[in-house]
Parts: C-alpha cells; sequence; structure tokens
C-alpha cells in the first residue's frame, strides 16, 4: 500500500518539518502568527501543495501520499496542515474540478509553487453546519455578477490572493473567483484565538463586489460543487489528526522514560504503561482505516460517508490522546516547551470545523438506518 516513492516523499515532509517548523513553531503559536508567505513558497518546493491534484504544476500523487504528508504536517501543527488543506483541498481543488481552463491556467500554477495563496469562503456567522442557509447572494447586473455578504473563520483569509467564495444566485448556489484588492471586498483577520493560533483566520466581507461574469466557477451548480471540496479536505485530516496524535504520544513517551519518580522512571509504571498501551493501540487502528480510506480512494471506491467515519475517529481519538499525553507531563504539560498543549487545542477546532463530530455521526447514524435525522 505504501511504496518507496510515497515513503521517500513522507520523509521529505517530516524533515522539512523537523528542520523547519518545530524550532520555531512554540513562538509562532506564542505569538499568534504565521509567516504565511514564506512558508507558502517553501511548501510549494517541496511540492505539497495540491499535491493530489494532477497538471498545472501540481504534483499528481496519490491519495495516501497526500494524507501521510498531512499526518506529517499536522505533527507539526494543525496550522500548518490546515495552511496545505486550504490551499490544495479547498482553493486549488475548487478551480481545478469547477474552473474554466482559463481560471486553472491562470491560478492553478502559481498556486502550487506557493507563489498564489488561496482561502475557500463558505462558512458564514450563522451558517456553518447548515451551508444551505447561506446569505451571502450573487446577483447579476448587466454581464456582471454583484456579490454581497459576510464569510467566517476563513484560513488564509486576510493573506490570499484569491478567494472562492460560494453565494446563492437565482441559479442555485454558485461559486467565484474574488481577486484580493477587488473594490468592495476586505478581509479583516480574526485574533484572542486560543486554538490554530499559528494560523490566519479571517473573516471576508462582500459590500457590493463587481466581478465580470468570467468570475464564476462554470461546472458548479449547487451545493455539490462546495460540499465534494470540503470532502477533499476532510481526507486530509482523517491522516492529519493521527500525526498531531502521534507526536503528542511519541513526545510523552521520551518524557516518561527520563522522568523519575520515587526512584524510577515514570515509563516504568504499570498505570503509565497501561494509558501508552491504549493510546498505542488506538493511534494503530486509526492508521489502519486512514489507509485503508486512502486505498479507496485511489482505487476510485471511496464513498464520500466513509471519509466522515474517519474524519471522526481520527479526531476523536487524537484529542483523547492528546488529554491523556498532558495529564502524564504533569505541570510540564501546560507548556509551550513541549507540543502537548499545542496539540491539544488546536484538535478543539480541527473536532468542529470541516464538519463538527455531530455532523458525521448523523451521517453515519443515516447510512445505518436509512433516516436521514439532520432536522
Amino acid at each position: 500500500m505504501i511504496d518507496d516513492d510515497t515513503r521517500a516523499l513522507q520523509a521529505a515532509v517530516r524533515g522539512f518539518v523537523d528542520r523547519r517548523i518545530r524550532p520555531e513553531i512554540a513562538t509562532w503559536y506564542e505569538d499568534g502568527s504565521l509567516p504565511v508567505r514564506e512558508l507558502a513558497l517553501e511548501l510549494g518546493q517541496l511540492g505539497v501543495l495540491g499535491m493530489h491534484l494532477g497538471g498545472y504544476g501540481c504534483a499528481g500523487t496519490s491519495a495516501v501520499a497526500y494524507g501521510l504528508a498531512c499526518f506529517e504536517l499536522e505533527a507539526g501543527d494543525s496550522g500548518l496542515r490546515s495552511l496545505v488543506s486550504v490551499q490544495g483541498s479547498l482553493a486549488m481543488y475548487a478551480i481545478w474540478r469547477f474552473g474554466s481552463e482559463e481560471q486553472k491556467q491562470q491560478w492553478l500554477p502559481r498556486m502550487a509553487a506557493g507563489e498564489a495563496i488561496g482561502c475557500f469562503g463558505l462558512t458564514e456567522p450563522d451558517f456553518g453546519s447548515d451551508p444551505a442557509g447561506m446569505r451571502t447572494r450573487a446577483r447579476r447586473d448587466g454581464d456582471d455578477w454583484v456579490l454581497d455578504g459576510t464569510k467566517m473563520w476563513i484560513t488564509n483569509g486576510s493573506v490570499a490572493d484569491v478567494a472562492v467564495v460560494w453565494a446563492r444566485t437565482d441559479e442555485g448556489v454558485r461559486g467565484f473567483l474574488v481577486p484580493a484588492g477587488t473594490p468592495g471586498f476586505t478581509a479583516p483577520e480574526i485574533t484572542r484565538k486560543l486554538s490554530l493560533r499559528a494560523s490566519v483566520t479571517s473573516e471576508l466581507v462582500l459590500d457590493d463586489v463587481r466581478l465580470p461574469a468570467d468570475a464564476m466557477l462554470p461546472e458548479a451548480a449547487g451545493l455539490s460543487g462546495p460540499l465534494s471540496c470540503l470532502n477533499e479536505a476532510r481526507f486530509g485530516i482523517v491522516f492529519g489528526a493521527l500525526g498531531a496524535a502521534h507526536d503528542c504520544l511519541e513526545t510523552t513517551i521520551a518524557y516518561a522514560r527520563s522522568r523519575l519518580i520515587f526512584d524510577k522512571p515514570l515509563a516504568a509504571y504499570q498505570a503509565t504503561q497501561l494509558k501508552f498501551a491504549d493510546m498505542g493501540l488506538e493511534l494503530g487502528k486509526g492508521m489502519l482505516l486512514a489507509l485503508q480510506i486512502g486505498a479507496m480512494k485511489d482505487a476510485g471506491t471511496l464513498d464520500h460517508r466513509q471519509v466522515s467515519l474517519g474524519k471522526l475517529n481520527s479526531v476523536r481519538e487524537a484529542i483523547a490522546i492528546a488529554r491523556e499525553c498532558r495529564s502524564i507531563l504533569g505541570a510540564a504539560g501546560i507548556t509551550l516547551d513541549y507540543p502537548v498543549i499545542r496539540h491539544s487545542a488546536n484538535l478543539e477546532s480541527v473536532l468542529t470545523y470541516e464538519g463538527t463530530s455531530e455532523v458525521h455521526q448523523l451521517i453515519i447514524g443515516q447510512v445505518l438506518t436509512g433516516h436521514a435525522a439532520f432536522k
């Protein structure tokens, strides 16, 4: 399932995280900042931006390779994996899957290289789990489109060169490419976050934003467009959340081996080993599920509801592992000298974005019972 090329790519991403991210991430997290422009160029050189897409400067890797890259990126920080996921699985995928050839040529090569940054505007202040209720509207005015509305919790928003914005029209929900600097379009950054601090999160405000007719994504009609993009991003989370859990577990085992309690290592106590055994078991089971989902995606047999199964399991188990590891670290576990509290806080966001746990439970419940219980 994992060939030599995939292992080499995973190792390259791990090396990048070890060399570039780990020495700086605690400071970035504490400061609430991330050098997105610099990192985007480096990630482009690494080949991970839109890596699972074909053509237009994208690497065209397997789904499993992309998943394992997300595993390594999120072992560094969820904000780093979010940067890559939003760029490749949301903004780039939307253009790649639903855009015109002109739109693809204009944006995808630069986005794959990290020279242009994208964001994805679907969530609104009052509509997250229920995107069908969105209030952002696009109306025709001659040959142009005019957009009005607000999007919320948008990763990369205030640093993006282009926003993929979904809006209600008389023809149903459609997607539009809104370049930064378009009159009436602003993206104020959201601050005072206690999770995903090393990530740019923004509001998108559209006030009489006028766009030419060719700004619309021609192949996307209805909610199936943005929802298919979300499914691409959720796939990365299936692997990514486990990367955060692995980093927590690896860090905590190393700590427990060196921390002496009553003249013997913390790792030598039965209670500690029982906790490690349970966490290792859940992490291993999660990886087996993730790899199976990746293999099915590569084979073209994956049902989107199976991604919900993976996202629900990976994030739920990852956050449980992070919390358990924090308790084993004791007082050291609440400091940024160790990555565990940072991962734990980040996973609180991962738990609810790209579909809350409850939404994914209901998707699975509908499969099991045949009844939709969303309302």
